[in-house]
């Protein structure tokens, strides 16, 4: 889709009841950092983008800062916090996460790491904070009556597979179409989390440290699954969700609708 982002699409063209997502107006991608200047002309004037939501950290925006596009306006909302980690000692350097393929093999043997891995989708779907974040950004969208939006986080697989996901269930979009979505960044993905599995099988791993990698080098559906079937033991369904943790209604949903299915 662009020259130097990766992990990009458009969410135009999904089909949802009747109707199908328009075109060019919902992006999702990885982080800015490595766009060409073709890609930000694009971004500007064929996508005409309004808005910019990076949910990575802090200290991961500092490391590879999002490149600026003119006429739209860039937001940090970071989705995880890692204030508990960096209370308890656990947290890891923000420049291992950014070279997390240069790790992973020897993490993926680390049960505090397999844990991570099992427990990030749950922490994003459950967690004050970042249900906070989440809401702001849909908010946000709201307020945006023209042109495009673009959210990212690192690699545009997790944190904004969870934003993707809670845009089209505002949309009325089935479990199954939330899914395949999330599960296309495996596609991209694909090649690397083969290569580093294939490695930690050499260095004695098994399925358990396999699914470190797919989880933080690919996207884990699995656990995914996991986390909206806890979300839906609790709230019934992720519409109800956002309705009562994002303050995202019928109203709401009516307007996201209206402006972004045919």
């Amino acid at each position: 889709m662009f020259e130097g982002i990766i992990n990009a699409r458009d969410l135009g063209g999904i089909r949802i009841g009747g109707k199908t997502v328009k075109s060019g107006l919902l992006l999702r991608t990885a982080n800015l950092h490595t766009a060409t200047p073709g890609d930000l002309a694009r971004l500007q004037e064929e996508f005409r983008l309004r808005r910019v939501f990076d949910f990575r950290s802090e200290p991961e925006a500092q490391l590879q800062p999002d490149l600026e596009i003119p006429g739209a306006t860039y937001l940090l909302l970071p989705t995880l916090d890692t204030s508990v980690e960096k209370e308890s000692g656990e947290a890891m350097p923000e420049e291992m996460w950014v070279n997390l393929e240069k790790h992973i093999v020897r993490l993926s043997f680390m049960k505090l790491f397999q844990e991570k891995g099992r427990d990030l989708y749950p922490s994003l779907a459950f967690s004050e904070f970042s249900q906070l974040q989440y809401a702001t950004f849909l908010h946000l969208i709201l307020e945006t009556e023209d042109g495009a939006v673009l959210w990212h986080c690192s690699q545009g697989k997790d944190r904004t597979g969870m934003g993707a996901a809670l845009i089209l269930a505002a949309l009325g979009a089935d479990r199954e179409t939330i899914i395949r979505d999330f599960d296309r960044s495996n596609d991209v993905y694909r090649p690397v989390v083969e290569k580093l599995c294939a490695d930690v099988e050499a260095a004695g791993g098994g399925e358990a440290e396999k699914e470190v990698v797919r989880a933080f080098m690919g996207v884990s559906v699995n656990n995914f699954n996991r986390m909206l079937d806890m979300v839906e033991q609790r709230w019934g369904s992720l519409q109800q969700y956002l309705w009562e943790q994002m303050e995202i209604g019928p109203q709401e949903c009516g307007l996201l609708q209206e402006r972004y299915l045919a």
